[in-house]
């Protein structure tokens, strides 16, 4: 296994569901998404309220217009036989009794809104935060099979889909069943024959509904399954677009996106076409009741007597009664994609969190919260594999003492980078221990390890910011002098105070506007302000011009005074005085020695290092 374990451009696909599958279990999703709410239950209640007033004084609405057409119908008829006329008073009164009615219940559906949006916004929140801190509780070999993409996918588009449903889709149950309900009375103090043959298209729709929001919900979760896969590749090959460049893999890139491109087109249309034909359909089928409502209300009134009045109210009512039952389809439909999304995020959420800390955990700190160790490292028996299946350390002992100088070399895939990340407890071991200063590293809590360590690392990492605070992450509470003085050490103050904001040049988001060899150099001086007791400098040299490798080296070896340091390398011409080599291959210690005695035993240190003078040579 090769000691990056870096994926391939264009790979990275997403493992373990398989695109076009239903929810694992979507009753469960949807109840996971109810215990989120349960803290806000109070306003979910007055929103219930709210809901309800709302919608009473709509449902009443009708029934007065109903009786404001039935007045003037009364007095066209009282006016044209001569006994009477119309009496506009009272429609007057009517008309304005609407209109308070329809001011009282837009009022109640605004403040309706607003606490529902609240409540979703929170809930939103609640779950980008647990994202967040979930992302900080996962084991390392979980980002070893995800892409960058696929994480953000659930952060951002899962989130955002699970924020927009809520929003929607709880307020629109809330109103539709109350709606359906008092609408339902009213129909039936109008006429039990119309309410009748308005329920007789009722049955249709449901069995519709049902029907599309079962074919549906595979093609929203394959949806989003392939929306992550498309972002993670775009966010892959915008990460590495000069390597892509240089190898000419512009067209296989875009052949790939092609690829993803078109299972999320496929996906997508289905998705929406199934929830396209929801609104049709079921107005179709009320359509249909609407015209048998119309035949059997004009017998009515004919040959029963009922007030053309109630026949308008009644018909506002069914355009009432089939909104929400439409309503309540298309929430079926939204919340098909809700559950597809959730269940996402709560898979997420419900990964292994890396091992707990040790509930005894032994303390290292001095009363001022310094660190209280002297920086000797053992290896017993160390035994690892990043699958149990393929162990790629098998028995690897060293005991280093306090202030040494340990180097660890042999070619790539050896095990190098993967002892420094056991050492930091970046991943557990199969068997054997790891001591600091004879205490276990599975006995401190990993805060306190991993503050014991300052690496510098290949791929030196700056975040976007000033030069100022990507030092100062080292120590975020080091004053600015003691960031210049650390700059200065690192022998990288210099070239800071030639560039025109100094301190306070801010580095881009690809930290492309600085070389290389000036992030090592950050880095570097990074470390110094968190003034480490143990250091880990792997391959900090590899991919810098000679002149900015002297500054390097002088930096490290002012940071390596008094540290008992672990140096990752290749060019074994910088760790001759390094006080133990320590010799990989195949994940094992094959050699252990300073560079003069490993020279003598003319074994694999010495092939390993000829080679490389050879090559100098050539």
């Amino acid at each position: 296994m090769s000691e990056r374990r870096n994926r391939p451009i264009g790979g990275g696909h997403r493992q373990g569901m398989v695109a076009g599958e239903k929810a694992k279990n979507f009753k469960g999703t949807i109840i996971k998404l109810i215990k989120y709410m349960r803290p806000y239950r109070l306003q979910l209640i007055f929103v219930l309220i709210l809901a309800i007033i709302s919608t009473i004084f709509n449902i009443v609405a009708p029934k007065i217009l109903g009786n404001a057409t039935t007045t003037l119908a009364e007095g066209l008829v009282a006016k044209y036989s001569q006994t009477g006329g119309i009496d506009f008073i009272k429609i007057k009164n009517i008309l304005l009794t609407l209109i308070v009615i329809y001011i009282i219940s837009a009022s109640f559906n605004y403040f309706q809104s607003f606490l529902m949006t609240g409540i979703t916004q929170k809930v939103t929140y609640n779950l980008r935060k647990e994202i967040s801190e979930k992302i900080n509780r996962l084991p390392l070999k979980y980002f070893d099979k995800q892409t960058h993409g696929e994480v953000l996918s659930r952060i951002t588009n899962d989130v955002d889909t699970v924020s927009q449903s809520l929003s929607q889709s709880i307020q629109q149950i809330f109103t539709s069943i109350i709606t359906i309900v008092g609408v339902l009375y009213m129909m039936i103090s109008i006429s039990w024959q119309l309410t009748l043959m308005a329920l007789v298209v009722v049955p249709i729709s449901g069995i519709l509904a049902a029907l599309i929001v079962k074919n549906s919900q595979k093609y929203f979760k394959a949806q989003q399954d392939t929306l992550g896969n498309v972002n993670g590749h775009i966010e892959e090959m915008y990460g590495g677009h000069i390597v892509m460049k240089a190898f000419n893999g512009e067209e296989k890139s875009i052949k790939e996106f092609k690829n993803l491109n078109v299972k999320l087109y496929d996906a997508s249309w289905k998705a929406q076409f199934f929830s396209g034909m929801m609104m049709p359909l079921t107005s179709f089928v009320g359509n249909v009741g609407y015209v048998g409502v119309c035949v059997l209300g004009g017998y009515l009134v004919i040959h029963k007597g009922l007030a053309i009045g109630d026949i308008q109210a009644f018909i506002q009512y069914v355009r009432s009664f089939n909104q929400p039952i439409t309503q309540t389809a298309q929430i079926m439909n939204i919340l098909q994609s809700t559950a597809a999304a959730a269940e996402r995020v709560f898979e997420f959420l419900e990964e292994d969190d890396e091992l707990a800390d040790t509930t005894t955990p032994i303390s290292i700190r001095n009363e001022d919260n310094s660190l209280n160790i002297k920086g000797n490292v053992k290896f017993d028996h160390v035994v690892f594999g990043y699958n149990p299946e393929d162990i790629i350390i098998h028995d690897f002992s060293a005991d280093i003492k306090a202030g040494s100088q340990v180097a660890i070399v042999g070619p790539t895939g050896a095990g190098k980078t993967t002892i420094v990340k056991l050492l930091m407890r970046f991943y557990e071991l199969n068997s054997g221990a790891i001591y600091i200063d004879g205490i276990k590293t599975t006995d401190l809590t990993k805060h306190d390890l991993r503050d014991c360590f300052g690496m510098v690392l290949q791929d030196a990492w700056l975040r976007s910011g000033t030069i100022m605070d990507n030092i100062r992450y080292g120590n975020t509470e080091a004053t600015d002098e003691e960031v210049i003085k650390a700059a200065d050490e690192a022998y990288v103050d210099h070239f800071i105070r030639t560039l025109e904001d100094g301190y306070n040049t801010e580095i881009n988001e690809e930290s492309t506007n600085i070389s290389q060899g000036q992030k090592q150099l950050l880095t570097i001086a990074r470390a110094f302000l968190s003034d480490p007791k143990v250091l880990i400098l792997d391959e900090a040299t590899s991919s810098v011009d000679t002149r900015t490798e002297i500054l390097i080296q002088k930096g490290m070896e002012n940071l390596m005074k008094g540290r008992t340091s672990f140096v990752i390398a290749h060019r074994l011409s910088t760790i001759k005085n390094a006080d133990m080599i320590l010799v990989m291959n195949h994940g094992d210690i094959v050699e252990v020695g300073t560079h003069t005695e490993l020279l003598k035993k003319n074994g694999f240190y010495a092939t390993l290092y000829n080679s490389q003078f050879d090559e100098a040579l050539i």
